[in-house]
């Protein structure tokens, strides 16, 4: 009866133990997406890879992530079609105290959002003014009341825990059909500050409109040109003509298009245009624009969280919209390796101590 009793125990311990040893947390994982197919087909839409730090981590506690999710980044994909290093960080909260904020300026980082209530020295925020992309959440009132120039920043999370969130398609449909410009936070916030470096002159009946190297991406300005003649062409510094903008186009590209009192001019830093005029003007006037192509604002979705590309994404590979992906290094829990150990000792020892006991009963039963 006692080695009966001392079999069980130790049978329960065995199963105790395989259902109590802790996981071994790990390394990171890697999102191989962000290199492979999906990553290059988002570049090339005009998509931002920015950060949201580490899985599970806080990063105003553990500032180390701020580097490390930059050269994660780095290590698989570019950040824009602009710039290969990026300027765009997810922060958690209202507030963002000194020393993370410094952190982030040293790092290279300009931009953080997007619930901060005041900007850190150094740093652009970003609002959440657009709402939520999900299902049950959107809000197009709110996207409808949107004032002119600015850039409507609208949440998206494609999971949560362990639950995939839907996008509303009724919303996103309305969007996709707006004469707005669809954008990213590094393309917006360089767009606006490259517009505002153009350099305009006029000799006789030509104005020319230089826009010199940037220090950070190279993103093209634009700026409203206000003259009382007619144009004869626009040309680049090589004297080929500037392609003519559609009225229609929702993405950032460089060129001009005319308006009723002179022409919208965009143009990429390190370029000189040159506009021939078909007689000298009375006057030019230059004035920096905010929103490309004279639409009426801009709108990125800012996909959060995005520890998973294709997951984040695989609902909007055939949408107009343009996305601002935070990207956050996934948590890679390893099994503890000695729970196959276990599982094997218990297949065997179950067997071998019922064998042993039913043998020792019959045993017993003839004593």
């Amino acid at each position: 009866m006692r080695n009966r009793s001392m079999a069980g125990l130790f049978m329960v311990a065995l199963l105790a133990t395989a259902t109590t040893a802790p996981p071994v947390s790990a390394e990171w994982g890697d999102d191989s997406w962000l290199s492979n197919i999906i990553g290059p087909e988002r570049l090339a839409h005009g998509d931002e890879f920015g950060c949201h730090g580490y899985e599970g981590v806080v990063t105003a506690e553990e500032i180390w992530v701020i580097e490390a999710c930059k050269g994660y980044i780095a290590e698989f994909t570019n950040a824009s079609r602009w710039d290969s290093h990026p300027i765009s960080f997810g922060v958690p909260g209202q507030h963002l105290d000194e020393v993370t904020a410094t952190a982030l300026v040293e790092a290279g980082f300009e931009i953080v959002g997007d619930l901060l209530t005041e900007a850190p020295e150094g740093l652009t925020t970003m609002t959440r003014n657009g709402g939520s992309l999900e299902q049950g959440v959107a809000d197009r009132e709110l996207l409808e009341s949107v004032e002119e120039d600015a850039l409507v920043s609208i949440y998206w999370e494609a999971r949560k825990d362990d639950l995939k969130l839907r996008e509303d398609e009724g919303v996103m449909s309305w969007l996709e059909q707006q004469d707005v410009w669809f954008t990213t936070w590094g393309e917006w916030h360089h767009h606006r500050m490259s517009g505002n470096e153009v350099v305009v002159t006029v000799e006789g009946s030509t104005i020319t409109a230089t826009l010199p190297n940037q220090s950070s991406w190279a993103v093209p300005g634009t700026v409203r040109l206000q003259f009382d003649t007619r144009v004869v062409r626009v040309t680049d510094f090589s004297g080929m003509d500037l392609m003519v903008i559609e009225a229609n186009q929702r993405n950032l590209l460089t060129g001009w298009s005319e308006t009723a009192d002179g022409l919208l001019l965009t143009i990429e830093p390190g370029m000189t245009a040159s506009i021939e005029l078909d007689g000298e003007p009375n006057s030019a006037l230059s004035t920096p624009q905010v929103t490309f192509n004279g639409l009426h604002h801009a709108v990125t979705v800012v996909g959060h969280h995005t520890t998973n590309l294709f997951q984040w994404s695989s609902d909007f590979q055939k949408s107009d919209l343009v996305f601002t992906w935070l990207i956050e290094r996934p948590a890679d829990i390893e099994m503890n390796w000695a729970l196959p150990v276990i599982a094997a000792a218990v297949l065997i020892a179950v067997p071998v101590s019922i064998n042993y006991l039913v043998k020792r009963d019959q045993r017993e039963l003839f004593e």
